[in-house]
């Protein structure tokens, strides 16, 4: 339950609060973003697929980096392309409406702040072990989102990667150059030096990739770690 505050003071929390929810694309701030960047030759052939991190209130980058490592400010792929601002932190405790915290809080309390949740999804995966299959930076953001309830939970690594992708805001234009270039480059390539049996691989390659994320995701449940 909600404490109660006067009202004044608590229209002063919330006004400090939206300052504190400005995005410094310059200092690599996003604070309640979730953040997105291109991988090395894995975006340049299918340019959706790249690296998520999700920041803290104050903007500082969480991302799963390795096993049992969870990197702090230092986003492993360099900066971010992509953010969404999730825009969803009350400056006093909701209820929480997450499937995840229901099923998994022994404790039964909300969890009732941005940070809060992060750290849980933190010691959790500092003792994972890292696979790009099974246990990735996806799964690691896709985990903080059900803790915090974003949109009601449900998130796991396909409709995590869908949202950044079609939701994600382009930090500037060079973002854009930096993300579709490279695959355009390899594209032309490919079609010049390959031809045909070029674009065939790739549509190989992209159908199984995907398919594994599908079939690890909504078929073999336990596969894919969330």
């Amino acid at each position: 339950m909600a404490p109660e505050v006067d009202p004044d003071h608590a229209l002063m929390i919330e006004d400090n609060f939206l300052d504190t929810m400005l995005v410094d694309p310059k200092r690599d701030r996003f604070p309640c973003c979730i953040v997105w960047s291109p991988l090395p030759v894995l975006s340049w052939f299918i340019p959706f697929i790249g690296h998520i991190g999700i920041c803290r209130e104050d903007g500082i980058i969480l991302d799963f980096a390795g096993p049992n490592f969870v990197s702090v400010d230092n986003f492993t792929f360099g900066e971010p392309t992509r953010y969404f601002q999730c825009c969803c932190i009350p400056p006093y405790p909701a209820e929480n409406t997450s499937e995840y915290v229901e099923n998994n809080d022994e404790s039964g309390s909300n969890v009732d702040t941005w940070d809060a949740a992060l750290r849980k999804s933190i010691q959790e995966f500092q003792h994972l072990s890292y696979s790009i299959f099974t246990c990735n930076c996806h799964s690691f953001v896709a985990n903080g989102l059900n803790r915090l309830g974003f949109q009601a939970g449900g998130w796991n690594v396909v409709n995590l990667a869908i949202f950044i992708f079609l939701k994600g805001r382009w930090v500037n234009k060079t973002s854009i150059v930096k993300t579709y270039l490279p695959p355009l480059v390899v594209l032309g390539l490919g079609l010049i030096f390959g031809g045909g049996t070029f674009l065939t691989y790739l549509v190989i390659f992209m159908f199984v990739l995907i398919g594994w994320f599908l079939l690890g995701t909504y078929f073999f449940k336990k596969l894919i770690h969330v």
